[in-house]
């Protein structure tokens, strides 16, 4: 039997069950169809989980040094399978509020397999849902009168470096590791390859990342990039930058893994126990039945207008599906953005200039707005400040130091171009530069907005007075 609503989501991941509550918000009759978990790769295979882990390696790594702070500590253990059970814990929970949320917002869940079908007898227009129910019943048939494809993405992997579960892992394997391995190769020295280099050296593993590009974090400023690449090797992460993995090398057995790399004009080998594959996500188009529409897939991703249509009107798409900046909160606001669309109550469209971009290592990134030398290829007469951490008193009595604030600004008119942070709670330092940016803020109204003394916050004051040359503790 045919069911109608006004909504149907496929996907439950941050971007479409976000979604799903607006639309709820707004009296339109919602489904969702979710073949795995509600919350999705967010909550269950990314976001979430690895926080989880990142923040016990960091209170590790802080009680193996207790003693700079005045605390001895004897016999300091890592319980890993305690880490994982705590973990878990925090994922269930939050899948559980998410479920209430679905309740609470009247929002039927389908839990199954879901395919756009092209016009039949239930719609002249495609975007019927057939749903392969998970628990054999019969088929689920759904008419909407709009669609969102939130379907998100997977790890990505390099041809002939196919991810076996047991030498070879991408980040959904490692999140599952029943014990650490003595040592690991990390492809890829992107936002997950150094986070998982952080939370894996924290941890007392051997981590070594292999580049392909010449620094790594390579979206970052390069003041950052430089930053971070000697604070990792600081905590005795090996990088290999300018390297081509050569997946055919790849050699396996008797408990260890080996692969070659092509490195300023030699091969050079390396072994482990296991490799952590960290090359990007691709996103999930297949088997939703796209092929039955006029919607426009390209270089994988399905292709939207500034507000989330597709070729097909009625039919949306959000979050990693689409490509663009693949981060939770971006697949959150573009789902609310579709929903308002659809439901004529005209939202501006999102400026990605004004997102806050943030990696969780330890130290941690965090950036809004554009770099240095992007700045310079615009064409900007830019002007820089930089504030270290060293000269903040809070970072000092927090016992990490380490880092800095950089802002970039127009010369000429001023603005606010980009920020940029490395060190302690910086991503929960990055949204007062993220209202900046919103705000058409200038360093002027940064520096006369009075943070208090002693917080981590006063380096973000000292940068923008810095931009001008009047930085106080410099």
């Amino acid at each position: 039997m045919a069911e109608e609503y006004d909504l149907v989501i496929l996907g439950g991941g941050t971007g479409g069950y976000v979604a799903a509550i607006r639309a709820s918000q707004l009296g339109l009759k919602t489904a969702i169809v979710e073949k795995g978990k509600l919350g999705g790769t967010c909550l269950h295979k990314g976001c979430i989980p690895s926080k989880a882990l990142l923040r016990s390696a960091e209170v590790y790594a802080t009680a193996k040094h207790s003693e700079d702070f005045g605390v001895k500590i004897n016999g300091v253990e890592l319980d890993f399978s305690k880490v994982q059970s705590r973990k878990d814990g925090i994922v269930e929970q939050l899948h559980k509020g998410v479920q209430h949320l679905m309740k609470q917002g009247k929002i039927d869940v389908f839990e199954g397999l879901g395919r756009i079908l092209g016009p039949s007898i239930f719609s002249p227009m495609p975007g019927t849902i057939s749903v392969e129910m998970n628990n054999g019943e019969e088929n689920a048939m759904l008419i909407p009168k709009n669609v969102i494809v939130a379907t998100g993405s997977r790890p990505r992997s390099l041809p002939g470096l196919e991810i076996d579960g047991e030498y070879v892992l991408s980040s959904d394997e490692a999140l599952s590791l029943e014990e650490l391995p003595k040592s690991i190769i990390i492809v890829g020295g992107g936002v997950i390859g150094i986070e998982w280099a952080s939370m894996l050296s924290d941890f007392d593993v051997e981590v070594t990342v292999v580049e392909y590009a010449d620094k790594i974090v390579p979206t970052e400023d390069h003041e950052i990039s430089k930053e971070m690449q000697r604070l990792m090797k600081k905590k005795g992460v090996k990088i290999v930058t300018g390297a081509k993995v050569l997946p055919e090398s790849l050699e396996t057995g008797d408990g260890t893994v080996t692969i070659k790399a092509e490195h300023k004009g030699e091969e050079k080998s390396f072994t482990a126990d296991k490799i952590l594959v960290s090359v990007g996500r691709q996103a999930n188009v297949e088997g939703i039945g796209l092929e039955n529409t006029d919607i426009k897939v390209e270089k994988g991703f399905i292709e939207v207008n500034e507000f989330f249509q597709t070729k097909e009107s009625h039919i949306y798409a959000i979050g990693d599906v689409i490509g663009g900046l693949q981060l939770a909160h971006v697949a959150s606001h573009e789902g609310i953005t579709a929903v308002e669309h659809m439901a004529n109550e005209k939202p501006d469209p999102i400026d990605y200039s004004l997102i806050s971009k943030c990696i969780y290592s330890n130290p941690e990134i965090a950036s809004v707005g554009i770099t240095e030398q992007e700045a310079k290829e615009k064409g900007y007469n830019s002007k820089v400040g930089k504030f270290s951490f060293r000269a903040i008193g809070k970072a000092l009595v927090y016992g990490e130091s380490d880092g800095f604030v950089k802002i970039i600004a127009d010369k000429d008119s001023d603005d606010i171009l980009g920020v940029h942070m490395i060190g302690p709670h910086v991503t929960d330092m990055i949204s007062e530069a993220g209202l900046a940016k919103v705000l058409d803020a200038t360093p002027w109204e940064i520096a006369n907005t009075i943070h208090p003394h002693p917080s981590l916050s006063e380096a973000i004051g000292e940068a923008a007075l810095a931009v001008d040359g009047k930085a106080i503790h410099s």
